[in-house]
Parts: C-alpha cells; structure tokens; sequence
C-alpha cells in the first residue's frame, strides 16, 4: 500500500530574489479567493484539532510552534520508525493552522491544532494500477485505515488528506465510515490527473481514493481567476474547489515556496471544516459538507459539475450556511391527541405478557378441575370400605 500512496502537490517552486515581497502580501489572493478573513470575524478555529495524514509536519517552523502533536508511524501495524519532518506535511499543516506570526504565513484556520500522522508516500502520479498491498493480503489494514481511525479515536475532528491512491481498498472503506461515525470530517484531494492520456480522450479522470469514498469531501483546484485548474481531476468525487496553483506554503525548516497541485486546494478547505467545526462543534460531517456545498463562488452554470464541483470554497458563507442547518429542528413536535390523517384514534397497545382475566378464568378451572379429581377419589375409596 505504501507504494500506492501519491503526495498529490504536483510543483513546489522556491521563490527566487532577494525582494520578494512579505509572505502575507504573497498569500492575500488565496485568502481573499476563499474570504477567509471575513470568516474571522466568527472564528478562528479555536478549540479544533485538525488531523494531517501526509509526510511528517516539522513542528519547529514559527507558524505552527507549540500547536503540533506528532502521532506514532503508522506505516505498519508492529514496527515503530523514527519519524521524519517532510516538506509536504508542513506545508499543508501551515496552510491550515499557520499562525502568521512574526510576520508568517497565516493559514484558514490560525487558531486551530494540528495532529500530524506521518504516512511514508511515493509513487509517481499518473495511472497505475497497483496489486494488492501485502497488508490487503494478509487481512491488515492500511497506514491510510490505521492514520483515519487513530485520528477519529484521539480527537481529531477534521482530517486533511492531501495523498491518494488508485483503487478503493476495504480497510480504508471502514475507516472511513468509522471516522464519520464519530462526527469527523474528512478532506481528501481528488488528484491531478486532468491532464493524463485517460483524461483527455475519455473526458473524465481516474477516481483517487480516499475523494472518491461516500462521505469525503472531495476537492479539486482552481487558479487566481478561479477557473479549474487543468491539472485537477475532474470525476463525480469532486465536491468543491479551493485555490491550488502556485500557492505560497511554509518549508520544512522555514522559509516559503510555492506549490501546485489539488494537495493546497484540499488543506484550504480543510481550514475552513475546522473553522465550522469550532463554530458549531456538534455538526455532522454531512452538514459540514452541505455547508460547504451550497455556499460556493463560480458556481458553474449548471449548479454542479464534475470539474470545479459546487464551485470555489467561501469560508464566510460556509460559516452562514452552517448556522442555518444548525438551527433547523431534526423533529417535528406533534401536540397531544393529534396524528396524522381523519378518523378516529386506532386503540392503544395492549400492555405486555399475559391478559389477567385469562389467567383468573384459567386458574379457576385448574382449581374446579382438581376439586372435582380429589372428589372422585374420596368418592372411590369410600365405596371400597
């Protein structure tokens, strides 16, 4: 399984010159193009632990200092590795949780903590039909499964999944549905995969797993303009799109770059879950992803398609449209002596066990029955004599 993992950041480039100008002037376009600065006027994700299944997060960068737990490697299921810092992991983790201080780059939800859960990943990206994992053979399940169900158990309420696969594996499935059974959410990238030979003569690109599993919200990339980014995978997993071409991130160590790829995209909405979540910490993950979906920017024309989903992430509007669902009622009261349809009531239930005046007129037979054996007896004995 570990060969089929993608990091799906499809560039990084380091920025060149010494005039560059300050990190929050380079990432204004990415936090304008999502509003994330009007969502801060609500929250700033306080109280939120956002879950990073990725390479590991280097917890000394100034943006995310004394806000970063790292995990166990869950790479396999008995074997304990030193676990590494990456320059995939940090970046996604600061885009989600970045501080901004000193200065730094901010991510969609500063306040926020990260739970780093280190994956070893590889493979290049591309279509690539993989065999079973040996863990899959062996009835094991996956560093994807163990890193889902060990961030849903240690109170993570958002994860980030800015990796994939191709081909859907069944421990993955049922961590899947485990996480989203304890309320967490979770954000997976759809892949950049809209440019491979598949994609352009078939019209639609491979499915990349975790996106592509019920329940996961799925997101693909735009650009400044807010168009689909061509390198996004357009399928049905696509549920909304958030920036992802040449987005300023944090290096491992310090230091900033830029990165393509739907991995951005995936964290910056990340941000904003965790940002509804401190808002309204009981929401389900399918009313986060509601939230989400009817919120959007750049709707397209036909209100959803396969390519940009429901259209580009508003932090605010998330926010806004969380409040509503928050506020409909689950149930309807209906007031005593009421239901549904004319007529009269049908009867109520009759209580449980036994009906009592069956019993009595059972007894009493038992008893005259017996009267009259013990008579006959008597009767019998007396003639005998």
């Amino acid at each position: 399984m570990l060969s089929a993992v993608r990091l799906l950041a499809a560039a990084s480039l380091a920025f060149t010159g010494t005039a560059a100008p300050p990190i929050g002037e380079q990432q204004a376009w990415v936090l304008d193009a999502i509003n994330a600065e009007q969502a801060w006027t609500v929250t700033k994700g306080r109280g939120v632990t956002v879950a990073v299944v990725d390479t590991g997060v280097d917890a000394k960068v100034k943006e995310l200092r004394g806000r970063v737990t790292t995990g166990p490697d869950l790479s396999s299921a008995s074997l304990e590795r030193k676990v590494r810092t990456g320059e995939h992991g940090t970046a996604m983790a600061a885009l989600i949780a970045g501080s901004g201080a000193d200065g730094g780059l901010s991510g969609v939800a500063p306040e926020s903590a990260i739970l780093s859960l280190p994956l070893p990943a590889g493979g290049a990206p591309g279509i690539n039909f993989l065999p079973p994992s040996e863990d899959e053979q062996a009835g094991l399940e996956s560093p994807m499964a163990r890193a889902i169900r060990y961030a849903a158990n240690h109170g993570a309420k958002v994860v980030s999944l800015s990796i994939g696969s191709y081909g859907a594996n069944k421990s993955e499935r049922e961590a899947v549905s485990y996480a989203l059974g304890k309320g967490v959410v979770l954000v997976a990238a759809v892949g950049n995969d809209g440019q491979t030979k598949y994609a352009q003569a078939n019209g639609t690109s491979y499915w990349n797993f975790p996106a592509g599993y019920p329940g996961v919200i799925g997101v693909g990339a735009v650009d400044k303009q807010g168009n689909r980014a061509a390198f996004s995978s357009d399928n049905l997993s696509v549920l909304v799109a958030a920036p992802g071409v040449e987005v300023p991130v944090v290096k491992r160590k310090g230091g900033y770059q830029l990165s393509t790829g739907t991995s951005s995209a995936t964290a910056l909405v990340a941000g904003v879950a965790a940002l509804i979540k401190a808002k309204y910490p009981d929401m389900s993950p399918a009313q986060v992803a509601q939230a989400l979906a009817v919120s959007t920017r750049g709707r397209p024309a036909a209100g959803y398609d396969d390519k940009l989903g429901f259209g580009t992430v508003d932090a605010f509007a998330a926010l806004n449209a969380a409040k509503a669902l928050a506020g409909q009622q689950r149930a309807v009261d209906v007031p005593s002596g009421k239901h549904f349809g004319s007529g009269a009531d049908s009867p109520g239930p009759s209580p449980p066990g036994p009906d009592p005046w069956r019993l009595w007129l059972y007894g009493g037979g038992v008893l005259l029955a017996l009267s009259a054996f013990c008579g006959a007896i008597i009767v019998l004995n007396q003639r005998k004599r």
